[in-house]
C-alpha cells in the first residue's frame, strides 16, 4: 500500500486504509464525541421544531384503530465509523414521549472498511448502514421508506462536504431526498478568511495529528490531506451560498464552542 495523499475522488477508498484504527484517532481528539452530540442535538431539535405545527395525520382506518405516529427518518450521511451516528440516534431517542415511534436512521458512506467498523458496534433497532456515494442519493434504494413516507425529516453531513468532488451536487442531492420543511446541519471545518484559525489548524496537523496517524496507523498520507483540504475548504459564507444556491432556505452558520470555536462549524438549512 502507498501513503500518497489520495485525491477527493478516492477518499472513501482511502478511508478503507486506517479504518481498523479510525476510532482510535479521533477518540484522541479533545471534544470530538462531544461537537458531533452538540451537532446532532441540533439537527433533532430543527427536526422537531419544524413539525411542531405541522397538520395531524388523517385519522386512524378500521385496521389501525391506535393511529400510531410515523417515524422520523434521518440519514447520517457519510457515517463513517459510526461515531456521528452514534451522536444522532442518542439525540433522536432522548426526549421521545411514551408511545412515539421509534426513530429510523440510516447510515451511509462510501468505505465499506468504514461501515464494516460501524457494523460492528451494538444498535438499538431503527439503525441501519448501506454503501453508498453522497451525490448520488437518488439511486440510493435504503432510503425507500423515506420516500414512501414524504421524504427524510433530517440529515446530518459530518466532515463529508469537504471531501466531496462536488460540493454543489451533494447538496442538490440531500435537498432532493428531504420532505418540506425537513432539516440539513453540515458538520465540517472552515478557516478560510480566518488567519488564527488556519494558523492553529495547521499546528496542531502537523504537531500532533500526522504524527499520531503515523503511530495508529503507520502511514501519514490521509491526514496530510486533511489538513489540506481544510485548508481547501470554503469559508462558511461560501458554504451558506451552497446551500441557498441547492434550495436550502433559513441557512445559517452556528460555530462550535472549545478549543475548536473558529475552525469547526455547523452550517443549517430547511427544505423549503
Amino acid at each position: 500500500m502507498t501513503d500518497t495523499q489520495p485525491a477527493r475522488e478516492a477518499v472513501p477508498e482511502a478511508f478503507d486504509d486506517v479504518a481498523d484504527r479510525y476510532d482510535l484517532m479521533v477518540g484522541l481528539s479533545p471534544g470530538y464525541h462531544r461537537q458531533l452530540r452538540s451537532s446532532a442535538t441540533l439537527l433533532v431539535d430543527a427536526v422537531r421544531a419544524s413539525t411542531a405545527g405541522t397538520d395531524p395525520p388523517e385519522p386512524p382506518g378500521p385496521t389501525d384503530p391506535a393511529g400510531p405516529e410515523l417515524p422520523r427518518h434521518y440519514l447520517d450521511l457519510g457515517c463513517g465509523s459510526g461515531a456521528s451516528t452514534a451522536a444522532l440516534v442518542r439525540a433522536a431517542l432522548a426526549g421521545d414521549e411514551d408511545g412515539a415511534a421509534r426513530p429510523l436512521v440510516l447510515g451511509v458512506d462510501g468505505s465499506a472498511g468504514m461501515l464494516a467498523s460501524a457494523r460492528t458496534k451494538r444498535w438499538p433497532d431503527g439503525v441501519s448502514f448501506a454503501q453508498g456515494r453522497a451525490e448520488a442519493l437518488a439511486d440510493q434504494p435504503e432510503l425507500g421508506p423515506a420516500r414512501r413516507a414524504g421524504g427524510l425529516d433530517g440529515v446530518l453531513a459530518a466532515y463529508l462536504v469537504r471531501n466531496v468532488p462536488d460540493r454543489d451536487a451533494v447538496l442538490r442531492s440531500i435537498r432532493q431526498e428531504l420532505r418540506p420543511g425537513g432539516v440539513l446541519v453540515v458538520h465540517d471545518y472552515s478557516v478560510r478568511g480566518r488567519p488564527v484559525s488556519t494558523l492553529v489548524w495547521t499546528l496542531v496537523c502537523w504537531g500532533v495529528i500526522i504524527p499520531l496517524g503515523w503511530l495508529t496507523s503507520r502511514r501519514t498520507g490521509l491526514y496530510r490531506y486533511l489538513w489540506r483540504s481544510v485548508l481547501r475548504m470554503d469559508s462558511t459564507a461560501e458554504l451558506e451560498q451552497r446551500l441557498r444556491r441547492a434550495g436550502f432556505e433559513q441557512v445559517r452558520t452556528v460555530p462550535v464552542g472549545g478549543w475548536q470555536r473558529g475552525q469547526v462549524h455547523r452550517v443549517v438549512g430547511r427544505a423549503p
